[in-house]
């Protein structure tokens, strides 16, 4: 057994355990995930907004919790809530004006972990997941960003793996055409081509 997966079942077991009403297990599942989860809504939705979306994942989850039995690993159950309440709040800011702010993407950058590329390079890469069609980019930010399996980003976004194989092929195709007229592309999106 992998680390990861080892990972991935004290993950679950400690759902599984705080839907019994351990409340430290509670705790460790929270821990263990805010983190990732935050990094999913991040990525799905208006950065300025992620940070209440986690939470809402988070009291969604906790009162579900006692009804999780552990038929998936832990993880893709939460990604799973998050990925609803990321709908549920585009679904609401489309019935009304949608309030834009120059410091959300300010936030976004520094709540994106370092990586081997500039600041810019970030910005620029939030800024191309932005404009990809939904669908697709929930798919590559489940597998690509979130380092998740097919079949766990399939169970996230409720499709089959074939959907989601397609969406990452079709969101890595719309990444790359995005820079063919602005030369080199950063490192982020170096590692896709």
């Amino acid at each position: 057994m992998s680390a990861a997966e080892h990972d991935e079942q004290k993950v679950t077991a400690w759902a599984v355990a705080g839907g019994r009403g351990d409340q430290a297990a509670a705790a460790a599942f929270i821990r263990a995930t805010q983190q990732q989860t935050h990094r999913f809504l991040l990525h799905l939705t208006d950065p300025g907004c992620a940070e209440d979306l986690c939470q809402e994942t988070y009291a969604r989850a906790i009162r579900a919790l006692p009804s999780f039995a552990g038929r998936s690993s832990a993880r893709t159950w939460l990604l799973t809530i998050a990925r609803r309440v990321a709908a549920d709040h585009i679904r609401a800011l489309t019935r009304g004006p949608r309030p834009a702010s120059d410091a959300d993407w300010h936030r976004a950058v520094d709540a994106t972990p370092a990586a081997d590329g500039s600041v810019e390079d970030r910005v620029v890469l939030q800024l191309l997941l932005h404009d990809l069609p939904a669908d697709r980019r929930e798919a590559f930010v489940a597998t690509q960003v979130l380092g998740l399996t097919y079949a766990e980003a399939a169970q996230v976004c409720d499709c089959p793996i074939g959907t989601i194989r397609s969406r990452v092929a079709c969101a890595r195709e719309d990444l790359l055409v995005a820079y063919r007229d602005s030369g080199e592309p950063p490192r982020a999106l170096r590692a896709i081509s």
